[in-house]
């Protein structure tokens, strides 16, 4: 049986209606079957497309004919971007997940705005680029000027086939990311429509009578001639070709594996050649020249090279509790939702003028829930309660204590404001504004506010997954009999600890000894399932600091000597993708490095932005002189108003850890600090413990 019958190749276009006028940079479709082509078809927009392609597909199965479509534009983009995206390194996943968020007709779509939310979710400079519209979009660059791509900026398939366009431009000369954003719906659209009958190359195995393959034209085609519209001749061209190959041939330019990034059909992939993508391990190297880096600056850098990691998922409220938004929560309706009265009392058309006033009291109330139905007359007055809804006619109101109530009257004195003792609508949130912004850890008093603005179901990213790891022969578990030479692990009850204070979820892979396998094994599994990876010990350059040595190896490690004390320089490095963060062995140390360095960086990869410690100037109970060039920090804590410090500096004092109430930060010049100067005090609260 012959593979397929009919061959129908499709030149995509991401713009707007082209017009009635066969023209360039519109769509156009071939279909050729035994080596004979049709003349190519024309259609000016992508909901005309998908109509005639629908048509088209009931067609041939009628006639029980095997159907393969190409279409021009990537059906995935680099590694990693699905993932970050719906939580899966699926790619109809994202299909899915794109057709549920564009917005299409013949004359508008909202694909720029969309990749500007997207970029929002990776610190508004990446991952597209290039706004073609006239209005700026938050998060959507217009050039690459400032541009930072927190994934490849191309597929593997994409560095084989020479003159190819990265699918991250979204306008202008050879972008090609238009047509992605607005072709992928499509194609899910009509993959549902035909639900069972569809298999997408090379995702899926093509056992099914109709399939969607990745085509590229341009490849192997150039210039259309003389008077022929290029993208016509071209999907005429190839649709010809491939229906003239033998079922041999066929399977062999489809035979490939690419089952996250997808494959242009016809791009050889020769496995004995095809070698990785160098690691993206740049994200951590310092300038040229650098010996110390000062703390500010290696802060600044971190926050400059590192993106969210984490996706994104729809919850209910209730399940939002502590979790990181991923989008701004939009107010459903305002708060109030209508002007209501602030007090128990009595409402009417203010405001009322010095003196003594006598009103008519109208028949009926409104309550909370109970509004009053009617229109109130002027110059009469109404009894309401506190929260309750203002009816027609009031606007004002006056406490019931300053009140006197007789026979359908009340008498009072004034004056009294317009607009007393009420509040207006919408005057905490109206709807439509922003109730409360991405990046947020939601707190109880959020889920009081999104319910009061008719939330119900909220976009939050996935916890952050930290994957903590002790290395070292000479550590055994707490309980255990240790040796000569042996020590406790106390570093990792303390990380996973923090790792869970800090609202991550920590993922204990326990201790692995000196063993340079045994720790490579580790360290796989470790990014296998967690998100960033602490270890503590074995980060120096000694004969047994093996996760250095094997970061090096990976080429995926950057030793930053950072001019802190405590602490011993950071090692900072990729393995399969995943951060590692190599903390010093000693338990001060690790802790000190922690909170000031890997617990920004942490919120910042779990969505909630770069986090700053909120310090306090409090007078010294201690005094100290301190040598200019390192930053210091000491263990400390508040007593009688006062911020007063460990005994001892000595990095191996643990009981220091558990004395202390937070850290004493000194700057990094020369201090001499007498009792009552003003010092920074960092309450441990400040770092999320």
């Amino acid at each position: 049986m012959t593979l397929f019958q009919s061959f129908v190749m499709v030149d995509w276009s991401g713009g707007n209606d082209t017009g009635p006028r066969p023209r360039k940079d519109a769509i156009w479709v071939c279909v050729a079957r035994n080596g004979q082509s049709e003349d190519p078809v024309y259609l000016r927009n992508r909901k005309v497309a998908e109509d005639w392609l629908s048509r088209f597909i009931r067609t041939e199965r009628a006639a029980d004919r095997r159907v393969f479509i190409g279409f021009d534009f990537p059906f995935s983009y680099p590694s990693g971007f699905a993932k970050a995206i719906t939580g899966t390194d699926d790619p109809l996943a994202l299909w899915e997940w794109l057709e549920a968020h564009i917005e299409d007709t013949p004359t508008t779509n909202n694909r720029f705005d969309l990749a500007g939310q997207i970029n929002t979710q990776f610190g508004g400079k990446g991952p597209f680029w290039m706004n073609g519209l006239r209005r700026d979009i938050d998060g959507l660059p217009r050039t690459k000027a400032g541009y930072q791509n927190p994934f490849p900026d191309r597929r593997k398939v994409e560095d084989l086939a020479r003159g190819s366009f990265t699918c991250w431009q979204l306008a202008g000369a050879g972008a090609v990311g238009g047509q992605v954003m607005m072709g992928l719906p499509v194609l899910h659209r009509l993959r549902n429509l035909f639900d069972g009958q569809v298999s997408v190359w090379p995702f899926e195995q093509l056992d099914k009578p109709v399939a969607f393959v990745e085509i590229w034209p341009s490849l192997t085609l150039g210039g259309a001639p003389e008077g022929r519209i290029k993208d016509a001749w071209q999907v005429e061209q190839v649709a010809l070709s491939l229906s003239q190959l033998t079922d041999q041939e066929l399977m062999g330019q489809l035979d490939v594996s690419a089952a996250e990034e997808g494959w242009i059909l016809g791009v050889p992939q020769d496995k004995s050649k095809i070698v990785p993508p160098p690691l993206r391990n740049d994200c951590f190297a310092l300038p040229a020249g650098v010996a110390w880096t000062p703390v500010d600056e290696a802060l600044a850098l971190l926050q400059d090279r590192l993106r969210p990691v984490t996706s994104s998922q729809p919850v209910s409220l209730p399940q939002a509790m502590g979790r990181i938004l991923a989008a701004d929560v939009i107010a459903h309706r305002s708060n109030p939702p209508q002007p209501n009265t602030a007090v128990d009392g009595y409402g009417f058309a203010g405001p009322i003028p010095e003196g003594t006033c006598v009103m008519p009291l109208a028949p009926g109330r409104s309550a909370a829930g109970i509004p009053f139905a009617g229109e109130v007359p002027a110059g009469s007055a109404l009894r309401v309660l506190t929260g309750a809804a203002l009816p027609k006619g009031v606007d004002t109101v006056i406490l019931e204590e300053d009140v006197t109530v007789q026979v359908g009257q009340i008498a009072f004195h004034g004056p009294m404001k317009h607009g007393a003792n009420t509040r207006r609508a919408g005057e905490d949130v109206v709807e439509g504004d922003v109730a409360l912004r991405a990046g947020r850890k939601v707190t109880p008093a959020d889920l009081a506010l999104m319910s009061a603005v008719g939330v119900s179901d909220v976009l939050v990213r996935h916890p952050l997954r930290v994957a903590v790891l002790s290395t070292g022969d000479e550590l055994v578990e707490p309980g255990a009999s240790a040796g000569p030479g042996q020590i406790f692990d106390a570093n990792r009850p303390m990380l996973l600890s923090l790792i869970d204070r800090m609202g991550f979820i920590p993922v204990d892979m326990g201790r692995v000894s000196d063993d340079r396998d045994q720790l490579r094994a580790r360290l796989d599994q470790a990014a296998g399932q967690a998100d960033v990876v602490l270890t503590s010990g074995g980060a120096s350059a000694g004969d047994e600091d093996h996760v250095s040595a094997l970061l090096r190896q990976a080429g995926a490690m950057q030793e930053w000597r950072i001019a802190l004390k405590p602490g011993r320089p950071l090692a900072l490095g990729m393995w399969s993708g995943k951060p590692v963060f190599g903390l010093p062995g000693n338990p001060v140390a690790a802790l000190v490095c922690t909170l000031i360095f890997a617990r920004p960086a942490l919120c910042l990869m779990s969505g909630q932005g770069w986090a700053k410690p909120q310090g306090f100037d409090v007078p010294a109970a201690f005094e100290k002189r301190k040598k200019p060039g390192r930053r210091e920090y000491l263990r400390a804590r508040i007593r009688a108003g006062q911020v007063e410090v460990f005994h001892s500096e000595g990095s191996g004092r643990i009981s220091g850890l558990s004395w202390a109430e937070g850290l004493v930060e000194i700057e990094d010049g020369e201090r001499h600090i007498k009792p009552g100067d003003l010092v920074r005090f960092i309450p441990y609260g400040s770092f999320g413990l």
